[in-house]
């Protein structure tokens, strides 16, 4: 199999030469303990044509824990869905079943809306 003349194999080139100071000096976002995030989870349909999604909002902390946070909640709950812009959204009408599950894994802040 071969490979294009453009792909570079996952290779970013750059001319700015404070690059990596840059990158490795870059804020980092500290994760707040589960009992202390405080997350909203709640029913929606909008522009969704009609379909229900459960969404969990709220998050403080870095994105791997968030993908994390997901993808635990989307196969504890046996449905897709996805993480992108601070929210949860999980297939389907499990708001009970998410928000049982979040106050099992420690997250106690969690409301109803």
């Amino acid at each position: 199999m071969s490979r294009a003349k453009y792909d570079k194999g996952g290779m970013v080139f750059s001319t700015n030469s404070d690059l990596m100071e840059q990158l490795q000096s870059a804020p980092r976002v500290e994760t707040l303990p589960p009992e202390k995030q405080p997350l909203v989870v709640r029913r929606d349909s909008k522009g969704r044509k009609g379909k229900v999604v459960t969404l969990v909002e709220g998050f403080v902390g870095s994105d791997e824990e968030f993908q994390a946070l997901a993808k635990r909640l989307k196969v504890a709950c046996g449905v897709g869905g996805s993480a992108k812009e601070g929210e949860i959204i999980i297939q389907g009408e499990v708001m009970e079943r998410a928000l049982q599950l979040l106050q099992q894994w420690g997250y106690n802040k969690c409301k109803k809306r």
